[in-house]
């Protein structure tokens, strides 16, 4: 066992042993015992938050980089790191720490040449639509979440976060994939169980965003589920709906209070790209880069429940 202050470290002590007993069971593919699996872990990780490749992990530190990297691919198909989430969230909201007025957007991950040597479709989304009716985490996407856009090959993140800036639900597209159109089976993310009886908390209060999502389809899917749309009109809109004077309509409403704290989810792209793994993409499948982006979730949830100073 390293030393605390070890510098390849990325769970305390006290993080580790909350996760511990979520993870699956010790027991591998042929039922032989995990060895050192918080050692594994930590190498997924520590991978993550400095975006080397697998092959450089320390093996004094993590072990076999096949193991880490094994390891990684299966928790990230089987839910794991969803599941772990789940279970952080639902004690958050059981103690009142989770803000409903959720705040949605976006951000492009450039993607590394590693990440961009496989087969895939020009211009594809990376939406999984072919496969809605499947969790995100048991969909690979055929163009494996990687587009063209002005940029280059990216990788697009759809976020929403809590009215704290602290993540709820997150899609990996392909960069040039339009934010508004992602944004309902963005919020279909949100699943918060119940630590007793009851159904999982699914529908926020409101859904604070920019202009991106400014569209009369947003609003009335919002509308017909009864969440309040902060969301501000477009400006082509307003100075449609003004040269067309008594018959264009009213505007919709805006509660300007509420907009300013839209900034929450930029603060926390900020924070997660911290992470060099998720500032630049580097992995091949989305699946597996998703898990990265879940992983550092789970990290920021744990820091405010008093883990961390």
């Amino acid at each position: 066992m390293r030393s605390t202050g070890s510098r390849y470290r990325v769970f305390t002590d006290d993080q580790w042993e909350r996760i511990e007993s979520l993870l699956p069971s010790n027991t591998g593919v042929r039922g032989h015992p995990f060895r050192n699996n918080r050692r594994v872990i930590e190498g997924i990780a520590y991978r993550f938050r400095t975006g080397m490749p697998s092959r450089d992990l320390p093996r004094e530190e993590f072990g076999p980089w096949q193991t880490v990297w094994k390891r990684h691919r299966r928790y990230a198909g089987d839910g794991t790191w969803d599941r772990v989430l789940a279970q952080i969230l639902a004690e958050a909201d059981a103690e009142g720490k989770i803000d409903w007025a959720v705040s949605v957007d976006a951000t492009i991950a450039r993607a590394h040449q590693h990440a961009t040597n496989t087969t895939r479709p020009e211009q594809d989304t990376g939406a999984g639509s072919n496969h809605k009716n499947l969790p995100w985490h048991e969909v690979e996407p055929s163009g494996h979440g990687i587009g063209r856009s002005r940029g280059g090959l990216t990788t697009k993140i759809h976020q929403a976060v809590d009215g704290h800036g602290r993540p709820l639900a997150m899609i990996v597209t392909g960069g040039q994939r339009n934010d508004g159109a992602m944004l309902t089976e963005l919020l279909a993310q949100i699943h918060v169980p119940r630590l007793g009886r009851g159904r999982p908390r699914t529908r926020p209060d409101a859904v604070i965003a920019d202009r991106a999502y400014a569209t009369g389809v947003i609003r009335s899917e919002l509308r017909r589920r009864g969440i309040t749309a902060v969301i501000p009109d477009k400006r082509d809109q307003a100075a449609a709906r003004k040269r067309r004077g008594s018959r264009g309509g009213r505007p919709p409403g805006l509660d300007t209070d509420a907009y300013k704290g839209r900034n929450v989810i930029e603060r926390y792209f900020a924070l997660a790209k911290q992470w060099r793994g998720i500032a630049t993409r580097f992995d091949k499948l989305a699946i597996t880069y998703r898990a990265g982006l879940t992983i550092c979730a789970i990290l920021t949830w744990l820091r405010l429940m008093g883990d961390t100073p």
